[in-house]
């Protein structure tokens, strides 16, 4: 609930309206876990909501920690559906990858979480308490946050698809009465559903955009995207100079390009690229290139470092900004493009709840 709804909720209750900002800073700031946490609330009040109101909808069922530090969360909804969450340490700063749906309708051909399917959106609830439990996992309840949080939103399932939870569940994590990570400290990834990029660039206070793009060619991209079939390259593009437009001062967004052994990643593959961004005269972007995080299920084979070092070469030599996205947690099945709610029996698992 945001805090209108809990105004109203307490007040249904016949209880004063200043009880609901104790409970919204209780569980967005302090981050606590049940109602009978809260002992700045009366014991009467705290068992009818004991009875009567959820604080918690997840149930984390395993976690597992990669050698590089990277930690995977794998829980369940209420009602059995699976959700991940994957939280990703540096010296100086901690980034969280939430999901906005369980499972993806998109079927990207190189994408293990695609294989799922759409399973169902994700409350608005169950995108924020993602981050609440990763937090209380690595820093305890309550726990002072060092490094402040970055979020992205990558993980399972096509965020504008989910638009309006995920707008109001951005909106709930910035308030600065909770856990207060602003919109400059968010990046939310879509796949290219083109007429969302539009509302979100009308947005007054917008994260970050990232769009998956992966080829600058209608066919290939028809193949390892099939929403290209929807909304095609032009259109995509003309969406993407709509939201250049709309960048502050400074500001710009990433085009994201995975890279695949011998299917998007030669020298030509690369200028096609450039081209294409010279076509719409897209001029304040950076291409983030991210190697191919492999599994069993999926057919292609990732770059190799050269390849990937050269296609960033042509690139830049052509004024093209672009770096490339070191794999983090390859080995719990937490990279991108890799969460598909699985668990195997040679992954390191540190807790089952």
């Amino acid at each position: 609930m945001n805090r209108t709804e809990l105004e109203e909720y307490f007040l249904s209750l016949g209880e004063p309206k200043y009880r609901s900002m104790q409970v919204f800073k209780a569980v967005h700031e302090r981050r606590l876990q049940s109602f009978d946490e809260i002992t700045d609330l009366p014991k009467k009040l705290r068992a009818k909501l004991e009875e009567t109101a959820d604080i918690s909808r997840l149930v984390v069922e395993n976690k597992y920690v990669s050698i590089d530090g990277t930690r995977r969360y794998l829980m369940k909804t209420t009602d059995g559906y699976p959700v991940e969450a994957v939280f990703l340490p540096s010296e100086n700063r901690d980034t969280i990858c939430f999901s906005s749906q369980s499972g993806c309708p998109l079927k990207c051909d190189f994408c293990l979480t695609a294989k799922l399917g759409l399973l169902r959106n994700l409350t608005v609830g169950e995108i924020v308490e993602q981050i609440i439990t990763v937090l209380n996992d690595v820093y305890g309840v309550n726990g002072e946050t060092p490094h402040g949080t970055n979020l992205v939103g990558m993980g399972a399932g096509e965020p504008f698809l989910n638009f309006e939870n995920l707008i109001a569940a951005l909106d709930l994590m910035s308030d600065e009465d909770g856990l207060f990570i602003v919109p400059n400290r968010i990046t939310i990834s879509t796949a290219g559903i083109v007429p969302k990029i539009y509302e979100f660039a009308g947005l007054e206070n917008r994260p970050h955009l990232a769009i998956s793009l992966s080829s600058a060619k209608d066919g290939l991209r028809d193949t390892l995207m099939p929403i290209n079939k929807k909304w095609n390259l032009d259109e995509l593009m003309t969406a993407a100079k709509e939201f250049e437009g709309s960048l502050r001062r400074g500001e710009r967004f990433t085009f994201e390009y995975v890279m695949l052994g011998g299917v998007n990643d030669s020298d030509a593959d690369a200028i096609e690229l450039v081209k294409l961004l010279e076509k719409y005269q897209l001029t304040r972007v950076k291409i983030n290139l991210i190697p191919h995080n492999g599994a069993e299920q999926l057919d292609y084979q990732t770059s190799t470092p050269e390849r990937v070092d050269r296609f960033k070469a042509v690139l830049e030599s052509r004024g093209v900004s672009a770096y490339v996205r070191q794999p983090r947690g390859r080995d719990i099945y937490a990279a991108c493009g890799q969460l598909a709610a699985k668990s195997e029996p040679n992954l390191v698992q540190i807790r089952t709840v």
